[in-house]
């Protein structure tokens, strides 16, 4: 999560035409396509809405993710020929704020079923903007370093509770989309549903009772999971994960793990673990993975959304001391 590249909105208008031209033998009509028979061309931004649109879309679906295994979503930079297919898209799931390159070409893509994943859900301020990145607190949380301001917090999937709020909203689309099939992707999305509630409930039992209920992170995207099962997010330099810390910030996440007995700094699969080991060497800390799931690789604990979250509960109970 390093500095995030905007694309100029006249470079994106320019990869469109780019891209359309390169994808002329793919233009012919899509509506008569799908009406033949074939499945909703449906392109996911990044691995949590792919997996949705896999899950509730199932066989009637072909889903393209625009951000390829092992890259870090919030640096994407999209290709002229990823910008030109968008509008050749049935079906297009995204969550803005996440991507801006993505945000930006979205908007010019002018498809109909466009889907915000933000909007299905409510979002929650648990940042504030440090040099450009988000900086993660708590609810609860009374300090405030300089030259922060609120941001609203897009990582609302690893929320159980909020994902399956949204998985309600990407299979009424669907529906919408290609009603033909409108009753599988009901019971599909019922299915997903029951599958995040369970989830949830096991996250709510399995973190009631911890000897802390601090936990410390290179990467600040679990605000949502914070709030949620009452624990609380101490992020080392804010949203980037590869950042360094000021001599400020560790003195204060020093004072954090001895007043709440934090034994782990966690880090994730898709960065560098160097400050994470730096500075749990310096503490005294152990350290381990917290994966946000912004996308699944050989490196990731599960082969799946669901798989890696019950990975990520495993390492919280450990970090947290649950009894």
């Amino acid at each position: 999560m390093n500095v995030r590249r905007l694309i100029p909105t006249s470079a994106v208008a320019g990869a469109v035409v780019l891209g359309l031209t390169a994808l002329s033998a793919c233009s012919s009509s899509d509506a008569a396509d799908h009406a033949s028979g074939d499945k909703l061309n449906v392109v996911a931004s990044f691995y949590p809405m792919q997996f949705l649109a896999e899950r509730i879309g199932g066989t009637h679906v072909s889903v393209t993710q625009l951000t390829k295994p092992g890259v870090e979503p919030h640096d994407l930079d999209l290709t002229p020929r990823q910008i030109g297919g968008l509008s050749e898209a049935d079906y297009i799931l995204f969550l803005k704020g996440v991507q801006p390159a993505v945000d930006d070409a979205v908007g010019q893509a002018g498809v109909e079923n466009t889907v915000d994943a933000a909007e299905l859900t409510t979002l929650e301020n648990h940042g504030a903007e440090v040099d450009g990145h988000d900086h993660g607190h708590e609810e609860g949380e009374e300090h405030a370093h300089e030259g922060e301001e609120a941001g609203t917090d897009p990582h609302i999937w690893l929320d159980p509770v909020k994902y399956a709020e949204v998985a309600k909203g990407v299979g009424k689309s669907l529906e919408k989309a290609d009603p033909d099939h409108a009753a599988d992707y009901r019971k599909n999305t019922d299915a997903l549903v029951n599958e995040l509630n369970a989830l949830n409930t096991a996250y709510e039992t399995g973190l009631r009772n911890t000897a802390t209920k601090t936990f410390i992170t290179t990467h600040s995207a679990f605000g949502y999971l914070a709030e949620r099962y009452g624990l609380t997010q101490e992020g080392i330099a804010g949203i980037d994960p590869e950042a360094e810390p000021s001599p400020a910030r560790i003195n204060e996440i020093h004072a954090v793990a001895s007043k709440n007995k934090a034994t782990t700094v966690f880090f994730e699969t898709l960065a560098s673990d160097r400050t994470a080991k730096t500075l749990a060497k310096d503490l005294g800390l152990k350290t381990d993975v917290l994966d946000p799931l912004e996308g699944i690789t050989d490196s990731s604990k599960g082969a799946d959304y669901l798989e890696v979250m019950k990975s990520n509960l495993a390492a919280l109970q450990k970090a947290l001391g649950a009894k």
